[in-house]
């Protein structure tokens, strides 16, 4: 099956914190489809968006982004359910200030698309601080034309 994948890979060399001027390298790889550069263009808007969201605390854009069967990993290894997310998002309880993603790295498997990313960030959750840098995965999904991130994950860095 894995043969049969697109594999694509978009590395975003300089960050900047709006997406609006990222240096992107492009590395076809064996089965590169020319098509597919659009599709990573649509996964490197949704993830500005997944920060955007982030930082103004947008419940509205979890709700329509998050599959049903969304989960999240946080770095202390706990589960978090879609409604969970948007719950903490609603409530104010998890406060990003800023979040500068770097590394970016989007591979494409048919209708399913895997980022890997750095992020650095400032915030708050529950009056605790939280800032550092991470590495995240994020898997979106397309069902029925439409992206939908069906799991994250974010880790601690050194």
């Amino acid at each position: 099956m894995i043969n049969k994948c697109r594999v694509l890979l978009f590395c975003v060399l300089a960050a900047v914190p709006a997406f609006s001027a990222q240096h992107v390298a492009l590395h076809p790889r064996p089965g590169f489809d020319p098509g597919d550069q659009e599709t990573i263009r649509q996964i490197v808007d949704m993830e500005r968006q997944a920060k955007e969201a982030s930082l103004h605390r947008d419940a509205d854009f979890s709700l329509r982004i998050l599959a049903d069967d969304y989960v999240a990993i946080t770095p202390l290894g706990q589960v978090t359910t879609k409604q969970e997310t948007i719950s903490a998002r609603r409530s104010g309880q998890l406060r990003y200030e800023s979040m500068n993603i770097t590394d970016m790295v989007v591979r494409l498997y048919g209708d399913t698309a895997v980022v890997t990313a750095r992020a650095d960030v400032k915030g708050h959750q529950l009056g605790e601080d939280f800032s550092g840098p991470y590495r995240y995965t994020r898997v979106w999904v397309r069902r029925n034309g439409h992206w939908q991130t069906v799991s994250y994950q974010a880790t601690v860095t050194q």
